[in-house]
């Protein structure tokens, strides 16, 4: 309305301005006749002429000039209207609740519908929802699939309280009325072309052989090459299959490249080249297994190279066996079915226990850390490390936040006995306080910064060591001047052992501290059931000769009678999910560390017959705590990831917050189907 108000002033205006002129002349007039009586009497007839003109304009022309102001008007809006409807885009207009009002010639053919047929933009298009239609006058855009047709709809809110007739005519009245304008823009074409030009991607990837060595070994000599070529054509027969090139690099590593295009397809197969290459047997007692890293949607060539080194060195580390896809940030893995098979050398433990020497010579404090809630294999290789560091005349320190009632009996064999300093267990933010250039930092038993003891050790301190045996995630110590993770030992205490017969010689170990490393071994082995293989016997042996008591850890591990009772009640209380899986709640009332009873829980319910895996979960200081084991048929470190934790193949755990027992437990079950619908659990 105030823009018709302006129209038509404007109008008015031009229209007067003669008689506006009128009185102009007759003040002109007034001044000649003051001069001159006589000019004055012949301007003022001037003057009379000129206001007859004047009015005979404005009252007889007036009627003329808005007829013809109207006719252009209209021939405007009629041109617009067809404008509007000859217009190549599709273009449509609705009311708030979706109704379409008026739709030009090219949208009523993308519908294929009569201009008089009562449609909804909702339900031709179900993405376009009530609430996109108040776009508040913006210009907001979703891109939906009409037919066979992609399109990106855009959509912009236009107020009719100045539109007085038009709101009428659309039949949409009342103060705060609105409409939508709908354009739709055809994105079939463009998305096609996108896909091809991703399809059309190189990959990058590395296929290594896990167990070359020890295949070879186990095969007549004679037969060796025979065993090897097969190898060489199942793998170059795979990746032809997908027109791709495959390069031998080394005797057991491959490079490879295919295109995008076919990573869909080997994805939804979970690499079956990994199951297939098992197949090869010509008399070997052990099966070749694969370990694949691949790498795509990198910035450049090289970055996908660079991603599958990345991938291939996740994949050795969760054990081999198995593929990983870094796709940009993305990290997806497949497979790890296969237990890996323990290497018989000890080179790799000597090379890193030089390397770690090596290190600790040019510092002069060490800070040993472990995982948080730490077990007694995370407290026993924390002591291993001590003990090396004491050999060494080095100052050092454990941080232990919060001791575990597992722990307890085996740091008070420490803690006021004179021959260990009084400063020898730190808090976090002691710790903290000793941090300098001189400070190296020993991290143990685990290897994601997330659930370390003190993560903020790991940004303050700038020489970082890892060992640990749990199987490696996407979220990993990144800044490690060295580490050393081997999955398939059975604990960190064994691999501590190792370290410390190489490390320098003549280091004696303390009965203690033997004691501590030895109860490591045997709570993460179950008593040498599991993850168990010769060098585990032969660091134990190691620990046997420098003092370690049998009788004495059993005697320190034994069970209170309210904790025993706890774990009594889980087992009971177990729900047997699916036929394979026992699931069950620990109680935590009472107890000093529900956590550690809730995982010999899980431990106990893997003797019942027909239990593939075990999973026990416990509410603690408002966090849920899962704690997963299996024997051979299910990997539960890939159960426990998609929970956002992690662990070993038969040992695994993760935490939630915020959730509820309940929820926690249907996020597990949810799972635990989606494991067996994909083929994961044997």
């Amino acid at each position: 309305m105030r823009d018709k108000g302006r129209v038509r002033g404007t109008f008015r205006t031009y229209l007067q301005w003669p008689l506006m002129m009128s009185v102009f002349m007759i003040l002109l007039t007034a001044l000649v006749a003051a001069v001159s009586l006589k000019a004055g009497i012949i301007v003022s007839v001037f003057t009379l002429i000129y206001i007859g003109i004047a009015l005979w304009l404005y009252f007889s022309r007036k009627r003329g000039i808005l007829a013809g102001l109207i006719s252009f008007s209209s021939a405007y809006g009629q041109s617009s209207q067809i404008l509007m409807e000859e217009m190549l885009i599709p273009y449509a207009v609705t009311d708030s609740s979706g109704r379409l009002l008026w739709m030009n010639r090219e949208f009523r053919e993308v519908l294929a519908v009569d201009k008089s047929a009562a449609k909804n933009i909702t339900a031709i298009f179900p993405e376009v929802t009530k609430e996109l239609l108040a776009t508040g006058g913006e210009m907001m855009s979703v891109h939906t699939t009409y037919g066979e047709r992609k399109f990106r709809v855009d959509l912009k809110e236009i107020m009719l309280d100045h539109m007085g007739s038009a709101a009428v005519e659309f039949g949409v009245e009342g103060k705060g009325a609105s409409v939508t304008a709908v354009y739709l823009i055809d994105e079939t074409q463009t998305l096609k072309y996108m896909q091809q030009i991703h399809d059309q991607k190189l990959v990058a990837g590395l296929i290594y052989l896990d167990n070359y060595d020890e295949a070879l070994e186990s095969v007549e000599e004679v037969r060796r090459s025979l065993l090897t070529a097969l190898i060489d054509r199942k793998i170059s027969k795979y990746i032809s299959g997908m027109n791709g090139i495959v390069k031998k690099m080394e005797k057991d590593k491959y490079f490879f490249v295919i295109k995008q295009q076919y990573m869909a397809r080997i994805q939804e197969e979970r690499f079956s080249i990994l199951e297939d290459v098992k197949t090869v047997n010509i008399g070997n007692d052990m099966a070749v297994t694969l370990s694949i890293g691949i790498g795509m949607n990198g910035d450049s060539y090289s970055q996908n190279y660079d991603y599958a080194r990345t991938s291939i060195d996740m994949a050795l580390g969760r054990g081999g066996d198995q593929a990983v896809v870094k796709d940009a940030d993305k990290i997806q893995y497949y497979g790890g079915k296969a237990q890996q098979m323990e290497k018989t050398t000890r080179v790799k433990a000597r090379v890193k226990a030089h390397a770690l020497r090596e290190l600790m010579e040019n510092k002069d404090r060490l800070l040993i850390m472990g995982h948080r809630l730490a077990d007694i294999d995370s407290f026993g290789a924390a002591i291993g490390i001590y003990r090396i560091a004491m050999s060494m005349n080095k100052k050092a320190n454990i941080v232990v936040n919060e001791v575990t009632s597992s722990v307890r009996p085996m740091m008070d064999r420490f803690i006021g006995n004179g021959e260990y300093p009084e400063d020898m267990f730190l808090k976090g933010p002691q710790a903290q306080e000793l941090v300098d250039p001189g400070t190296m930092l020993v991290v143990v038993d685990v290897n994601r910064p997330s659930i370390t003891d003190e993560p903020s050790l790991l940004r303050m301190v700038k020489t970082i060591v890892v060992l640990d045996h749990h199987r490696t995630s996407s979220e990993i110590i990144d800044n490690a001047v060295l580490s050393y993770v081997e999955p398939y030992a059975s604990s960190a205490c064994e691999m501590v052992a190792e370290v410390l017969q190489y490390i320098a010689d003549g280091i004696r170990v303390r009965p203690a501290e033997a004691d501590a490393m030895y109860a490591g071994i045997v709570i993460d082995t179950q008593n040498f059931t599991n993850q168990t293989g010769v060098r585990t016997f032969e660091a134990a042996a190691f620990l046997r000769r420098n003092g370690a008591d049998i009788t004495r850890v059993r005697k320190l591990f034994r069970e209170n009678m309210r904790d025993y009772q706890a774990k009594a009640e889980a087992v009971r209380a177990a729900e047997v999910y699916m036929d394979a899986f026992a699931i069950s709640v620990c109680p935590a009332e009472g107890l000093d560390s529900p956590t550690i009873i809730g995982a010999q829980a899980a431990n106990e319910l893997l003797e019942i017959r027909g239990i593939k895996a075990s999973v026990v979960l416990t509410d603690y200081n408002g966090t849920i705590y899962f704690s997963a084991r299996s024997i051979d048929e299910v990997n539960v470190q890939v159960m426990m990831e998609k929970l956002g934790g992690g662990g070993h193949r038969t040992i695994a755990g993760a935490q939630m917050q915020k959730v509820s027992i309940e929820e926690a437990k249907e996020r597990l079950k949810e799972v635990i189907r989606q494991m067996v619908e994909e083929g994961q659990v044997s």
